[in-house]
């Protein structure tokens, strides 16, 4: 039997009026009052409609997140961010897969907002001038998580990509390499092609040393994909002493491809991953990594996006937050 809330006003002879006070929290309800709705509620079993108090209310305390795949380490700490910020402020989260595929994403963008979700938070790899567009068109906020878009309209929290490659180059040519590569992810996603290429070779160019494009190698973050690039790197005239990758599976694949030639990491080549998940510590040797604070971006985004759904000032819409090279046997 469904127990409404005009069954618990009944039993507990008061309005509906005071059930829903009591229920949401308003203090204008006489103690005694109180004690007996609330008993007649746990009697009952009574569940408040979050669809009928979000329609009421208009707000259903329910965010979109959009992400490209759960099963990746990487979004799932930065899910795990977002969820807990979301608990903390009395949110629920409905979470969607979009596979980074542009027609999937913007199709539950327009799923989520027939769900009358309060806010969306989204994570894509190629964030389009056809997203811009419609996300500017959406009648509730939306904060990008680990994405970033050309135009710097849409309130975003991520590193400073460029940066964080230009500081783990540096250290390789620091410690007198000369062939540096660099397996980097889709190179589609301006992530990659706009900000961490031109990170590689920034430093490069600094110290003198040519940009050789056979040493870029695109990958699409798989485990396989590292394995084929260190096959496409290990047959080049001067094969690379160290190598910078773009994210923890991939340098896996890397690893363990030149482990099975017989080349010993780091004493021959050295490695620096990107993402810093729990991959890089389960590798022997665990690896050194550009760390990307997972958990703080999606957390950072979550708190962000709700200042914007209660009309909180923002100071930053853009919000950058620090990285760092974490040290381990991958590297001497």
């Amino acid at each position: 039997m469904n127990i409404t809330i005009y069954d618990v006003a009944r039993e507990a002879n008061v309005s509906m009026a005071t059930v829903s006070r009591v229920v949401n929290g308003n203090p204008n309800v006489k103690p005694a009052t109180r004690k007996k709705v609330n008993e007649v509620i746990e009697r009952l079993g009574y569940r408040p409609n979050a669809v009928a108090r979000g329609l009421a209310s208009k707000k259903t305390t329910t965010v979109g997140v959009i992400i490209p795949d759960i099963s990746n380490i990487f979004f799932a700490e930065l899910a795990r961010g977002i969820e807990d910020i979301a608990t903390m402020y009395k949110y629920n989260i409905i979470l969607s897969n979009s596979d980074q595929n542009k027609e999937k994403e913007l199709h539950l963008l327009n799923t989520m907002l027939g769900k009358q979700v309060d806010g969306i938070v989204f994570m894509g790899g190629n964030i389009t001038e056809e997203h811009v567009v419609e996300f500017e068109r959406s009648p509730v906020p939306i904060v990008l998580a680990g994405s970033v878009e050309p135009f710097n309209k849409i309130p975003s929290v991520n590193i400073n990509y460029r940066q964080a490659t230009y500081d783990a180059i540096t250290e390789f040519i620091e410690r007198e390499h000369k062939h540096i590569a660099f397996v980097i992810g889709p190179k589609h996603d301006p992530i990659n092609s706009e900000q961490k290429l031109e990170g590689y070779k920034e430093a490069l160019e600094k110290a003198g040393i040519p940009y050789n494009e056979e040493y870029v190698i695109e990958g699409d973050y798989t485990y396989d994909s590292g394995i084929e690039a260190w096959q496409k790197l290990s047959t080049l005239p001067n094969r690379p002493t160290a190598i910078l990758v773009g994210n923890d599976e991939m340098a896996l694949g890397v690893i363990h491809g030149a482990q099975d030639e017989g080349i010993t990491i780091p004493d021959q080549v050295e490695v620096i991953t990107s993402d810093n998940t729990r991959l890089a510590l389960m590798v022997r040797p665990q690896l050194t990594s550009v760390i990307q604070p997972l958990y703080d971006m999606g957390a950072v985004a979550m708190r962000l996006l709700t200042k914007y759904m209660n009309k909180e000032k923002v100071s930053e819409n853009i919000v950058i937050l620090p990285h760092r090279i974490e040290h381990r046997s991958s590297t001497k």
